[in-house]
């Protein structure tokens, strides 16, 4: 069976200014116990031993889902958002599609179920944005994310605890909106910012690119 965390973690790169000869020793776990499990997620603690040599105590949050999220862009450079009520901030947020796949199942897979159950949308193209750690001091929590595009509708269907709200935006409204504070949810913040140097770059198709850059 096919573990998605040892692909995300198996061609990670080296910086070019890393050369790896100063790094201090890493954390070692002395052992392991649960503190609390349910279907989504456990929590293990962990005595421990710093870099410097210190003892220490450690929790990590465990997800049992890798995070996959994509960012819908149209071609005509507007961008699909889902917006709804997020639980542990007690806030409204805009955000990219995104959830969980399971980790015996492909990321890409999880990510398509995604767009098509919150925003109602089925993608013919796919380009991976981002591998990243969502918070690495507390979390071994991994995220991909790709850049979606050429459309057709496809059922919604979303989480029996959800209402969603779907709003297609212009893609530079949406960079002024994370630049205004108004979108915070960190994954659709990061793969936002990636697409629009990817527009920059030569890394998506021209006309898509131009698209995109034309409300900047």
């Amino acid at each position: 069976m096919t573990d998605s965390r040892d692909a995300f973690d198996a061609d990670r790169p080296t910086p070019a200014w890393d050369d790896g000869t100063d790094r201090p020793p890493p954390w070692r776990s002395d052992g392991e116990s649960i503190i609390f499990e349910n279907p989504w997620m456990r929590l293990t603690r962990h005595p421990a031993t710093a870099p410097t040599g210190l003892e220490a105590d450690y929790v990590v949050m465990r997800p049992r889902n890798i995070s996959v999220g994509v960012l819908p862009i149209h071609d005509d450079g507007t961008v699909t958002l889902v917006g709804q009520q997020r639980f542990a901030l007690m806030n409204w947020s805009w955000e990219m599609p995104e959830g969980g796949a399971p980790f015996d199942e492909d990321p890409l897979e999880g990510a398509r179920r995604e767009l098509a159950e919150e925003a109602g949308l089925r993608a013919a193209c796919w380009r991976e944005a981002l591998k990243v750690e969502m918070a690495n001091s507390i979390t071994d929590e991994r995220a991909l994310s790709w850049i979606a595009w050429d459309f057709q509708p496809a059922p919604i269907d979303p989480d029996p605890t959800e209402v969603i709200r779907v709003a297609r935006v212009p893609f530079g409204d949406l960079l002024r909106e994370i630049g205004r504070g108004a979108i915070r949810d960190m994954f659709t913040v990061a793969t936002t910012l990636r697409a629009y140097h990817m527009a920059r770059e030569g890394e998506l198709p021209p006309e898509l690119a131009k698209a995109m850059l034309a409300s900047v």
